[in-house]
C-alpha cells in the first residue's frame, strides 16, 4: 500500500526538504526535486516508519486487551459468600 500524504502535508514536507538543503547543503534544490526526493523517501523508507507504528500501535492494544481481563472481570458466585458473610458464616 504506497504511503500518501495530502496536499497540504505534502506541501510543507517538500517546502522542509528545501530549506533543510539550502540551510545544511551547499546548494538549495528546487521544488521538483525536493518533490522527487520526498517521493523516494516515502516509497523507501515510509513502509519502514509506517510498519513500526503499526507494530507500536499493536503492542499498545495488547497491553490494554491484557489489562482487561483484570479491570473488569467480575467475581463469580458470589450471592452465598454475600449472603453467609451478612450470617456470620464463613464460605
Amino acid at each position: 500500500m504506497p504511503i500518501e500524504l495530502d496536499k497540504l502535508d505534502r506541501q510543507q514536507a517538500v517546502e522542509s526538504i528545501q530549506r533543510y538543503f539550502s540551510e545544511n547543503m551547499e546548494a538549495p534544490i528546487g521544488n521538483m526535486t525536493a518533490g522527487a526526493l520526498l517521493n523516494f523517501f516515502l516509497e523507501e523508507i515510509g513502509p519502514c516508519i509506517y510498519n513500526k507504528a503499526v507494530a507500536d500501535a499493536r503492542a499498545r492494544m495488547q497491553a490494554r486487551l491484557d489489562d482487561l481481563e483484570f479491570e473488569v472481570q467480575e467475581d463469580v458466585f458470589t450471592y452465598w459468600r454475600k449472603f453467609d458473610k451478612a450470617r456470620g458464616r464463613k464460605g
